[in-house]
């Protein structure tokens, strides 16, 4: 073997590992970054976490969903959403943590329905893919849920 051969494949196992940490430290990260833990410590979400655990959402079924299992796309076949939703969607809340004061319920309560607004987007831009994780056929108990679901399955 030539000395040009043995640096093409010590080249090719260079970046073929190189390659396998990189993949590992995608996911690795996505995985870190998706934990209701990292959500919570560093801004405001704690009053949303509490409504969410006193909530009909909590419990149900035995279901306790966190964070990620709402607002951040889940699974193999939805992985570009995920890492899209960290990077952009990440940046933009960390930047509006900077300049907004959420030290409050009531100061939070101020944005909050600019935030409700842009979470109920991504789930029309989504087209509910983290819904549908958990509501595979939803039969809601209330009158407008029902009404709701049904709009659903007929208008999309």
């Amino acid at each position: 073997m030539t000395g040009l051969q043995k640096g093409a494949i010590g080249t090719l196992l260079t970046g073929g590992l190189l390659g396998i940490v990189m993949v590992a430290v995608v996911f690795g990260g996505e995985a870190a970054l998706s934990t209701e833990e990292f959500c919570t410590s560093c801004h405001s979400m704690t009053y949303t976490q509490k409504e969410l655990k006193e909530s009909t959402h909590y419990g149900a079924l035995g279901v306790n969903p966190g964070c990620k299992d709402c607002h951040i796309p889940q699974g193999f076949k939805n992985f570009h959403l995920a890492l899209y939703t960290h990077a952009v969607d990440g940046a933009r809340e960390l930047y509006l943590e900077l300049v907004n004061d959420y030290s409050t319920l009531e100061k939070f309560n101020e944005r909050r329905l600019i935030m409700a607004h842009d979470a109920r987007m991504n789930l029309k831009k989504w087209d509910s893919v983290t819904c549908r994780d958990c509501h595979q056929d939803p039969n809601p108990p209330g009158a407008d849920a029902q009404e709701a679901h049904k709009k659903l399955k007929t208008e999309g």
